[in-house]
């Protein structure tokens, strides 16, 4: 399931990519089958290693473009381990709703971005992440959860002070946001629950067979419905200053946390 337009990315073979907080590595395959060099960066050991066995099972099948380059790399959101403008495209895709220092973890990609470079971020949506949260406690405040809720001109504002300009914005996954009202109603531990578990079996139903009518009633909903909000930064080509922070620990990525 990717949150991330590719259209709008517009990754070409060779293309150096960031996927931070890759988690197993879902928006790092489809630049990986694009033919980008790309890094998919996390904190989570076990969510990189089956990001490793997808990238080790597209190689075997002849999934990958030519030139392409796929790697896991253990490392923390705020100390990224490579030079300054290393890459053409950073994603961080649902990664700064559970980091406490969102700010610092923005310069730091800020940082790797080549001049007019690409900086793709997603996030809950303000009003639907409002909804869990006054559902559901427990839905925010599992270990490595959701720290806030964002709105669109916040986080907007955030980035342009780092030295990028706004591109374009949208919004994702409007199938989602009831699937996870229900979950927070009826207990986001609750496994037993007949209706979040029938309504997940639709989501699994919609992810893989991908029918035209649902991704049709999703691109209807999503500018009011989407759970995700998207936005598109591009990096100014006058060349800026960034100090890289201090290693942290702050970063993780719960499957738990609906993020």
């Amino acid at each position: 399931m990717l949150t991330v337009d590719f259209g709008r990315l517009g990754i070409r073979p060779g293309d150096r990519v960031l996927d931070l907080g890759a988690g197993p590595g879902r928006h790092a395959a489809e630049c990986y089958r694009r033919g980008a060099r790309v890094v998919a960066l996390d904190l989570g050991l076990a969510d990189l290693t089956q990001a490793s066995a997808t990238f080790a099972a597209m190689r075997a099948a002849g999934e990958a473009a030519e030139g392409g380059a796929a790697a896991a790399v253990l490392a923390d959101a705020l100390a990224v381990p490579f030079p300054d403008e290393t890459f053409d495209v950073v994603i961080a895709a649902e990664v700064l709703e559970h980091i406490v220092a969102d700010a610092a973890v923005v310069r730091e990609l800020v940082r790797v971005l080549r001049p007019d470079g690409t900086l793709v971020v997603t996030v809950p949506r303000w009003w639907p992440e409002r909804i869990c949260w006054a559902l559901s406690e427990r839905y925010h405040t599992v270990e490595g959860g959701h720290v806030r809720i964002y709105r669109r001109g916040a986080l907007a504002g955030m980035i342009r002070t780092a030295g990028l300009r706004p591109s374009a914005r949208h919004h994702a996954h409007a199938l989602h946001s009831p699937y996870w009202w229900l979950k927070c109603l009826f207990g986001v531990d609750n496994e037993r629950a007949a209706i979040p578990r029938h309504y997940h079996r639709f989501l699994v139903y919609d992810i893989m067979r991908r029918p035209r009518w649902t991704r049709t009633v999703e691109r209807m909903l999503d500018p009011v419905l989407g759970k995700s909000l998207v936005l598109y930064f591009t990096k100014s080509a006058a060349p800026r200053n960034f100090t890289k922070p201090a290693a942290s620990r702050n970063f993780t990525k719960p499957a738990a946390s609906g993020g």
